[in-house]
Order: C-alpha cells, then structure tokens, then sequence
C-alpha cells in the first residue's frame, strides 16, 4: 500500500451490490473513477452499473484476492461484511472504514460498550440496557428496565430483530422465539423524536458533519428525513455535531459513518447505534448538497480532500417501497405513476434497478428540494397522494 492520493482513473472497490453500493459506484464514475464490486448475486443493483462485478461470497479468499489485485482502495456498503474479510484486504490495498470500525457497529453489545467509554469526550450515553445471553440474565433484570425493546446482537435492521416487552415474560417469550441468540435489552425512553447525523473522517484525522437530519419511521423501516429537521433547536444541533465528531475521532475511523441519536421529551440526547457506511437518511445530500455522501465516501477511501457539506436547499426525502406498485387488495404489480411524480416541482427520483417489487422493499426514494422546508413539505403529500401513501 501507498500513502499518496489516489487519482482517477484508478479502480475503487465495494463490499456489496445494494443499492448503496450502486450510488457509491455512480458518485466514483461521475469523479472519474473505475468500479470494481464483490458480491454473491449475479444481478445486483451495484453490479449493473459497475465497471467490474467479481462475483463471490464476502468470505471467499478468490473473490477478495482477485479484488484487492484490481483496486487501490475498498470500502462495504453494509455493516454486515465479516470483519475478517475486510482484515484480509487490509493486508495489501487501502481500506475504509477498517475491520475494528466495522466490528464494532456489527455488535450491538460492543457497540454499547463504545458508546459508554466514550461518553467521557461525546457527552452522550446510550440507553440503559442488560445483555440476556440465557434464560437466567432475564430473571436478573431490573425492573426499570422495563418496558424495553429486546433486540438481537447481530444482523437485525430495519426494524428486524427486535421486539418491544413490557414484562420478564414477554422478555422469555421473545427470547425463545429469537432461538436463545445473544440479544441485548434496552429500556423504552420518552422520546419526542430520533435524528441521524451524518459525518465523514479522512484518513488525516479531518472530519466533516453534515446538518442534522431529523427521521420518521413507520413499521421499523425509515419512512421520511427532514433537513433541517423541524424539532432540532440549535443547541441539540450542536450537541448532536459534537458528539458526533468525538466518537468517529475515538473510533479511528476513516469514510462516512452515520450516528442515530434519539432526542428525549426533557430535551436528553442519547445515542442508539451507528452504521458504518453511508445510510438512507443521507440520500438527501445528493440532491441538496455541495457533496453528497456518497462522494464524500469516495474522497475519504481514495485519501482526497473532504467535500464541502454545505446544505444549499432545504430537502424531505420519502422512501419508496415495494408497496406502491400494488393497488390495494391486488398482487400484480403495475408501474407507479412517476410521471406526475416527476412533475412535481423539484422532485428528485432514484430508482435501485431491483426488478421484484415486493410490499416492504426498498425500491428507491424521492427526495424534494425547495426554496422553503414547507414547501419541500407539500411536493412530498402530493407525490404520497400521486402514490397511494398515507401521509
């Protein structure tokens, strides 16, 4: 490995072929940059648009050889690649962000336990919680942990994974139901609203954090992300930015991370968990701001400069799912009306190129750019009227 700039037209590598990899791939090309990506499934959204698809499984020594001979730099586009994947790339190419950043993002519980030593410099903790490993840690549970949410310690997102209990035997129930997995206990909070806050570090120790995005969800999977987000004040703002900063400097962490935060009734700020990697609250930046994230994921792994996070216009992005190709009580699927979609002032459409529309599948997003937040606001109910979605 080298410590110099890598300029295009060098190749880039990505772990995964969703749809992140898919606009990490489009944001390297619009910079001059040749595409390189690992992933199992053939016909993959980052693979239609990539200059190069090697086609093996996240573990397969060939696969990550055979990538870490074509590329300068590689980085995931999920936080569930194994770490010692992304250690063996190490050995011989550049990669970002590194396995320790990743391992700890995949584990609930290591992750908790960073937050907790870390709240000394990020003035932020996480929420209370137990770890329930066997049936006896639930009988030991403290009863103001309760209710909480019982979540696996690995793989779960989107809502997957996780369980709300109100009780030791809902607890037990849901844990015998998870197959006695590891699984972590957090208590419920008062929370008025969750933000997202998206940063970058370079490899020099530089970081940039971009303006706090304030999320809606709806049955586990993120459904809105408002810029600026209308309950942020100014000082939760920068309580949000400054934490944020302090973990991605203590994680030695190089590329976009983002930080889910929740924000209490009484004003609190708490952490929830990270991913390590570009994330659906960020889509926003790519049409609202000076460098989107994706970019910025780009110029962090090749060792440039940070991009300007300036937001130019206020922005509400709206997931798409699988759902809006179905009318109701129909299993055929038919194309939305993105005509009118699209003749909705600054309405912004990303489609994934995933084929199989299926209730419940990111399938792209809409983000709405305009001089006003408000207005931004009324394209987005006129495109969820267009589409069927309950605003």
């Amino acid at each position: 490995m080298n410590d110099v700039v890598n300029n295009p037209p060098s190749w880039l590598g990505v772990m995964g072929g969703g749809q992140l990899g898919r606009m990490f791939a489009q944001a390297a090309q619009s910079m001059g940059y040749q595409v390189a990506v690992l992933e199992p499934a053939a016909d993959c959204p980052a693979g239609q648009v990539a200059q190069r698809l090697v086609n093996a499984g996240y573990s397969d020594a060939n696969g990550l050889d055979e990538l870490a001979r074509q590329c300068v730099a590689v980085t995931t586009e999920f936080e569930n690649v194994p770490a010692d994947s992304l250690s063996r790339l190490a050995q011989s190419v550049f990669v970002a962000p590194n396995a320790h950043g990743v391992s700890v993002a995949q584990d609930r519980i290591a992750e908790k336990r960073f937050f907790v030593g870390c709240a000394p410099k990020s003035g932020v903790m996480p929420a209370p919680h137990k770890v329930i490993a066997a049936l006896e840690d639930i009988d030991a549970i403290s009863d103001d942990l309760l209710p909480g949410i019982l979540k696996t310690v690995r793989m779960g997102y989107d809502g997957k994974g996780q369980v709300r209990v109100k009780s030791r035997d809902d607890v037990r129930n849901a844990f015998e139901a998870m197959g006695q997995v590891t699984c972590l206990l957090e208590k419920m909070l008062p929370l008025a609203y969750e933000v997202s806050v998206l940063t970058a570090r370079g490899a020099d120790g530089e970081s940039v954090v971009y303006p706090i995005a304030e999320n809606v969800h709806r049955d586990g999977i993120l459904f809105t992300t408002t810029v600026p987000g209308p309950n942020v004040s100014a000082q939760c703002a920068k309580a949000a930015q400054d934490a944020a900063t302090a973990i991605v400097a203590e994680l030695g962490y190089v590329g976009v991370l983002c930080i889910e935060f929740f924000v209490l009734t009484d004003g609190t700020l708490v952490v929830n968990e990270m991913a390590p990697r570009p994330h659906n609250s960020g889509h926003y930046t790519i049409d609202a701001c000076a460098t989107s994230q994706f970019a910025q994921q780009v110029r962090a792994m090749a060792r440039l400069p940070l991009g300007d996070v300036r937001q130019h216009s206020p922005a509400v992005m709206l997931n798409i799912l699988g759902d809006v190709w179905f009318e109701d009580g129909s299993d055929t699927p038919r194309t939305p009306a993105w005509d009118k979609v699209l003749g909705l002032p600054g309405a912004c459409l990303h489609l994934y190129g995933k084929d199989d529309p299926r209730r419940g599948r990111k399938m792209g997003h809409i983000t709405f750019i305009a001089a006003t937040l408000d207005d931004a606001q009324r394209q987005l109910n006129a495109a969820c009227a267009i589409l069927g979605i309950p605003a």
